[in-house]
């Protein structure tokens, strides 16, 4: 699937929801299935800088696409981080580093966020888009 495919995936599942709360339960209930990362990648190098919560994110390369895993020691930060893997994980770096995130404003996360998970939020993406530009930047080194 492309990142696009599974936004629109991603906006029709929570366009079934009316209530934020259910969202909420949503994202907790997704978090459950998060690709986690392996306990030795638990480290300060993985950490997120900018989160209220703990958030780990590594990535590697399996062939031409990324191998994204994370976790967070909040429920509703693991739901968000899960998210942004479905969207990234599997995918070429070119194409992280190239993609326009809309989902998050179309089910309208953003606006539901405090400001300081928000700004979480916005560290996993630049996070996540650093690890695509240093893999596209080797692959076009060699």
């Amino acid at each position: 699937m492309t990142i696009k495919e599974t936004e629109q995936e991603i906006i029709e599942e929570f366009s079934a929801f009316d209530d934020w709360m259910d969202k909420y339960n949503y994202l907790i209930e997704l978090g459950q299935d998060c690709p986690v990362i392996e306990e030795k990648d638990k480290n300060e190098n993985n950490l997120i800088k900018g989160c209220q919560s703990r958030v780990w994110v590594s990535a590697k390369m399996d062939g031409d696409v990324m191998d994204i895993k994370a976790d967070s020691d909040a429920v509703i930060t693991k739901g968000i981080i899960t998210l942004l893997l479905r969207v990234f994980n599997r995918q070429r770096p070119e194409d992280v580093q190239n993609a326009d995130i809309n989902f998050i404003d179309t089910i309208g996360l953003t606006s539901h966020l405090s400001p300081t998970r928000s700004n979480g939020l916005n560290a996993m993406i630049k996070q996540i888009k650093l690890y695509a530009m240093a893999f596209a930047l080797q692959k076009n080194n060699n």
